[in-house]
């Protein structure tokens, strides 16, 4: 499908690595053109680079979403290189396991900054500049929100939120024309993924059991397959599409178990 988004400035946090870097390249192969934010200077330019060798087009931005200035200075960045931002992707975030029984005060606040505290600043310093545009915004989500894991409530409220400002935001931005949607994820294999599954005694044994689970084809959603929602959500393909919650995860969180 020819989404129209030739030459569109999106801006995509965590847009080196995992579901982000996946974005990234959907989104440059569509004719766009993406702004990878992450702290890792190295990590963006690796994903610039491959992008480019592609065809297309990137730009980077190192930044520490978790300090505010940061987020300013990303977004000023942005505007400073192309004049312009036409889209906006929230996806920078971990799932830290900062657990009731044996968190802190002091985890728990530092975990809703990394994952969600900076979503609403990167909107904020990203409206005007969107509101020329009538640009839209995507934000990644996990079904922590909805099912619960164990052991992470930090990012499980931060994911909450990252819902509840998606519905807020489709409201707000009404008069602009702007919409806002989520992207709600399930078992997605990423380097983070990755990371968790190792911590575990089996960790194939631990993958079988879960990719098992999984309705539809027995597998793990790729980053790609996210990656296109989010395209089609930015486009005007999905033009009188906003404040939706959008489970790209084969039927894992609404299909009914005893199918399995």
């Amino acid at each position: 499908m020819e989404l129209g988004l030739q030459n569109k400035v999106i801006i995509v946090t965590g847009g080196a690595k995992g579901i982000g870097e996946g974005i990234a390249h959907v989104l440059a192969r569509e004719g766009a053109i993406p702004v990878i934010i992450g702290r890792d200077k190295a990590d963006n330019e690796r994903t610039v680079q491959q992008i480019t060798a592609a065809g297309g087009q990137a730009f980077q931005v190192v930044a520490e979403l978790t300090r505010e200035a940061d987020c300013k200075n990303a977004v000023a960045a942005a505007i400073q290189q192309f004049g312009r931002i036409e889209g906006l992707v929230n996806n920078a975030g971990v799932n830290d396991g900062v657990s009731l029984e044996n968190g802190s005060y002091e985890g728990f606040m530092q975990s809703l900054h990394r994952n969600l505290v900076h979503y609403y600043l990167m909107a904020h310093y990203a409206l005007p500049y969107l509101k020329q545009s009538k640009g839209h915004i995507v934000n990644i989500s996990s079904k922590t929100a909805e099912t619960g894991q164990g052991g992470t409530s930090a990012y499980a409220a931060a994911n909450g939120g990252r819902n509840a400002l998606t519905r807020e935001w489709a409201v707000e931005l009404l008069p602009y024309g702007i919409r806002a949607n989520a992207i709600i994820v399930a078992e997605c294999y990423t380097p983070l993924y990755d990371s968790w599954i190792k911590t575990f005694s089996n960790p194939q044994e631990k993958l079988k059991q879960i990719t098992e689970r999984i309705p539809l084809e027995k597998r793990m959603t790729t980053a790609e397959e996210i990656a296109n929602m989010a395209a089609f959500l930015l486009s005007e393909k999905s033009s009188h599409t906003t404040g939706q919650h959008f489970h790209i995860d084969g039927g894992y969180v609404h299909l009914d178990r005893a199918i399995q």
